[in-house]
């Protein structure tokens, strides 16, 4: 066989999230709840979004596209790694190896720049309150947002090119979940030097380009709060803030501890991802995804409201019935 056919005919088998056969139909219930959990409330924040005229505003603006991208990020990889967990056999096709990487890369990389220009944002809602308006225009948003997406689809196209114009010759067996970078990289017979540069350009570049923003932003932030004479109006504004880093915690934190932890050329050949590092991406791929429309949700006391109102004017609604005469009556 020679070496143009052997990429092409690579079929790629996962190790799955486990090999215990007792936790599958423990983990088969619980990450399918999750899923469902995810769903839900990622198109309910963009429903609410879009009917709630208060809400129509720049940060929500970012929230709901947020909501998007967490939608598509976790259907990217959940329901194939659900599959697999009944699967006697977890196998992808390089094709469908491709795409699972290049749309999981996308995703990732724009959020963590939405996730930017929410920090920016608050910076222009808390710093300069009276230039709010004139600031965050509806076009400087819109540009923000696709500016995002086409940064995001454009790192993801260098990353896919790269690793996937190499030869897989040897193993084609993944010991990941899920088609990512560093699995990949070490199952290929190719010299895979430049591809790790240009991995570790891209993540440290987009990730810390991306969080260097949020930093900036929060410095100016902090120094505003703390110049604020009343305390109660500094508590108001920094719950403003507080989801906001609770996600960009959770998300930087475990991404860091698996792309820059260490480099791949310090892992011991066909290792793989370790315990640990799964765990980590169970986390950043399936759950963060779900939490972060709870965590909005649950500490910003404007969606907070309008939840409770759309709920109970949901209630009195349904609490009507028709009367002898076909009126709408309580």
């Amino acid at each position: 066989m020679d070496a143009s056919n052997k990429t092409h005919l690579a079929l790629f088998s996962f190790s799955g999230i486990t090999e215990d056969v007792t936790l599958v139909p423990i983990l088969f219930i619980f990450f399918s709840k999750v899923y469902l959990v995810t769903l839900v409330g990622n198109l309910g924040m963009v429903a609410l979004v879009l009917k709630t005229s208060r809400l129509h505003t720049p940060m929500y603006f970012f929230l709901s596209y947020l909501s998007v991208v967490d939608l598509l990020y976790s259907s990217i990889i959940t329901p194939k790694m659900l599959l697999d967990l009944i699967s006697m056999k977890k196998d992808i096709s390089f094709a469908g190896c491709t795409l699972q990487f290049f749309f999981f890369a996308a995703m990732a990389a724009t959020e963590a720049f939405l996730l930017s220009n929410m920090s920016y944002d608050r910076y222009a809602a808390i710093c300069h309150p009276l230039h709010y308006v004139s600031i965050m225009t509806k076009k400087k948003c819109w540009c923000l947002v696709l500016f995002s997406f086409a940064l995001g689809f454009l790192q993801s196209l260098a990353q896919t090119s790269c690793v996937f114009s190499l030869e897989f010759c040897g193993s084609h067996h993944i010991a990941h979940f899920y088609c990512d970078v560093l699995p990949l990289l070490k199952l290929s017979c190719s010299d895979t030097f430049t591809c790790d540069m240009v991995t570790v350009f891209i993540i440290s570049s987009c990730g810390i380009g991306s969080l260097l923003t949020i930093l900036v932003s929060y410095m100016f932030i902090v120094s505003s709060i703390l110049h604020m004479k009343s305390a109660e109006g500094r508590r108001k504004v920094f719950s403003t803030c507080s989801a906001h880093l609770t996600s960009v915690s959770i998300l930087y934190g475990s991404v860091f501890f698996i792309y820059l932890r260490s480099p791949t050329n310090l892992r011991p050949p066909g290792t793989g991802f370790g315990k640990r590092d799964k765990v980590v991406s169970v986390f950043y791929s399936v759950m963060i995804p779900m939490l972060n429309p709870l965590i909005y949700s649950l500490r910003n006391q404007e969606v907070k409201r309008v939840f409770t109102k759309a709920t109970r004017n949901s209630t009195a609604t349904g609490s009507e019935h028709v009367g002898p005469r076909g009126l709408s009556q309580k």
